[in-house]
């Protein structure tokens, strides 16, 4: 199974940077009902609730990570990312399988 990252976004809305470690798991969240995004799949770290969400534009998606329109059918309605790389543009995550084909 291929390796799967995404980029997590809007942590200025949320908490900023400074909480995030190399690491750390995060809890990925579908939210259908978002009245911006209906791809929209928000990021949860145990302690601090909502910290972001996973990129969902060219513009803010890292490298090769998936946006959270590729992500969004391959995940049932949560899963795992684990945070691999930290920077200003966004934090890089591996995603825990299984993956939906």
């Amino acid at each position: 199974m291929k390796t799967i990252y995404v980029t997590i976004t809007g942590m200025d809305f949320c908490c900023g940077l400074d909480f995030f470690r190399r690491h750390d798991v995060l809890i990925l969240k579908k939210e259908p009902k978002n009245e911006w995004d209906r791809e929209a799949i928000a990021a949860y770290r145990e302690g601090l609730g909502k910290v972001g969400y996973v990129a969902n534009s060219p513009k803010t998606v890292l490298g090769e990570s998936y946006s959270a329109g590729r992500l969004y059918d391959k995940i049932g309605k949560k899963a795992t990312a684990r945070v691999e790389v930290i920077t200003e543009k966004g934090v890089l995550c591996k995603v825990k399988g299984p993956f939906k084909d």
